[in-house]
């Protein structure tokens, strides 16, 4: 039995989630989970460090180069609470799978990147085990777009011989993974979380519209719903890949133009439908046979009703149906990147991501 721990921290800047994956025999199953709160000042900086046209941090360098320790740091003790809770030690677990927190996905131009930061040397070095990081760049260095990479973890862990499945996470952004039907397909498709998260920030005292309750408050706004959905990212063909530098405020503030035109909780509206309609005209564009749900917006009974509603194949409940709780998906599919990348196994898609050929993913830092 080999333990390793996956570590995400998504678009929705929320916590760090630490998850415990055992590899036994072929088989991948989930045994601990642990998340830790980010403090108030560092999810600030991270925020801004994800827009920089908001031109609000004076040395943007050198405070990326610090929040990458800090964060790091950070990632190290969510580890310790994570191992002390469970009672394991350093030398139960074989490595760590870190992604870190995605400040920067320019998958597009001349010179392509995707960083995340969470520094993994100082990762290693405070928890005395293995840390694997940095998975995106490999990608993008064979032509790839870095993004989405779940989907590897997704056909390991899901694909069925008697069904065409479609594993749908719904984290700040939304993605979707087609399974059964050939190659294996996965793209980003917009917003799922972020736009309503951040819109919530903006006008409530609140991180998040809990259970969707304001948003059902106010009526969708047809005019602005369609120029939303007009938007370049939606027709674009896949791959593809897209995050908060696309999607956020000043993206949706230019959409509304003539301020205060609107109630807020009806663009609050609008913005859930917007996510509703565009995860499920891509899904129904591949008609698989059933559709599983995964990651924080599960937890949104108001958008998953939606979604279910527009779907035309079947929302059969969530991943916790196939054996992984819906919450413990990303992070487990971190920690078996780092067993692939351990064991040189490739571990991207490239009819997933567009790159040239399978890649093994990251940089390994030892303790």
């Amino acid at each position: 039995m080999l333990r390793y721990l996956g570590v995400i921290s998504g678009t929705s800047m929320d916590a760090i989630d630490v998850v415990t994956l055992v590899v036994e025999d072929g088989q991948l199953n989930t045994v601990g989970f642990y998340s830790l709160e980010y403090p108030a000042t560092l999810r600030h900086t991270l925020e801004e460090l994800c827009h920089p046209e908001n031109r609000s941090i004076e040395n943007e360098l050198e405070c990326a180069a610090s929040a990458d320790v800090e964060l790091g740091k950070l990632i190290a003790t969510a580890i310790g609470n994570a191992l002390h809770r469970q009672n394991l030690s350093p030398g139960d677990i074989v490595a760590i799978g870190s992604h870190g927190q995605n400040i920067r996905h320019r998958p597009y131009g001349d010179h392509p990147f995707s960083l995340q930061i969470g520094n993994p040397a100082f990762i290693a070095e405070q928890t005395g085990i293995t840390t694997v990081a940095n998975f995106r760049m490999s990608d993008i260095a064979a032509g790839g777009q870095g993004a989405p990479l779940a989907p590897g973890f997704h056909q390991a862990a899901f694909e069925s011989d008697s069904a065409s499945r479609c594993i749908l996470n719904l984290g700040g952004i939304g993605n979707i993974t087609l399974l059964g039907k050939g190659a294996c397909i996965g793209y980003d498709t917009g917003p799922a979380n972020t736009l309503m998260d951040q819109w919530c920030q903006l006008h409530t005292s609140e991180p998040f519209d809990r259970d969707g309750n304001w948003a059902m408050t106010g009526n969708v706004i047809s005019p602005l719903l369609e120029q939303l959905l007009a938007d370049r990212y939606f027709g674009q063909p896949y791959p593809k890949s897209t995050g908060r530098e696309h999607f956020n405020l000043l993206w949706l503030t230019n959409k509304l133009g003539k301020p205060n035109q609107y109630q807020p909780e009806d663009v609050q509206r609008t913005l859930l439908e917007l996510s509703a309609q565009s995860i499920a005209n891509e899904i129904n564009r591949h008609q698989p046979d059933e559709v599983y749900s995964c990651g924080g917006g599960v937890n949104n009974p108001a958008l998953i009703q939606r979604i279910a509603d527009l779907l035309i194949p079947p929302l059969k409940g969530t991943t916790a149906t196939l054996g992984i709780h819906p919450q413990h998906v990303e992070g487990a599919a971190f920690a078996w990147f780092a067993h692939c990348t351990l064991n040189h196994r490739p571990s991207n898609i490239p009819t997933v991501t567009g790159a040239r050929r399978p890649k093994i993913l990251g940089g390994i830092y030892y303790p």
